[in-house]
């Protein structure tokens, strides 16, 4: 069985990565002390990845504020829910507002978009 959670906490901990992957790359460029060009390389590079998780937590946050807010009825907490299917936040109960998909398996496969041509 997959492990899944909740969409707008995937990419949060995505743009979280981003910052300690920044830092990390940072720090690999205080061991090329002796090549300016290369220590400065790795610290752009560092500060992009930190510019990106910026970019991404903006991004989330826009799309958070278009969530649909829906009552866990596991945990009984307000939870966001983005797409036709998405865990609660807190618990981990799939949530669906797809009067089709209820009672189905959870799969995160039921949000992208069928294109039959």
């Amino acid at each position: 069985m997959a492990k899944y959670s909740s969409k707008i906490n995937k990419i949060r901990t995505f743009a979280l990565s981003l910052i300690f992957i920044g830092f990390i790359i940072m720090y690999v460029g205080i061991f090329f002390k002796s090549t300016p060009l290369l220590m400065t390389l790795f610290m752009l590079l560092g500060v992009l990845a930190i510019i990106g998780s910026t970019v991404v937590y903006f991004w989330i946050g826009m799309l958070s504020t278009k969530a649909v807010k829906v009552i866990c009825p596991s945990c009984g907490k307000t939870t966001k829910m983005l797409g036709r299917v998405d865990m609660c936040m807190y618990c981990n109960e799939p949530l669906t507002l797809d009067k089709e998909l209820e009672g189905k398996e959870f799969d995160e496969k039921y949000n992208r978009k069928k294109r039959n041509k």
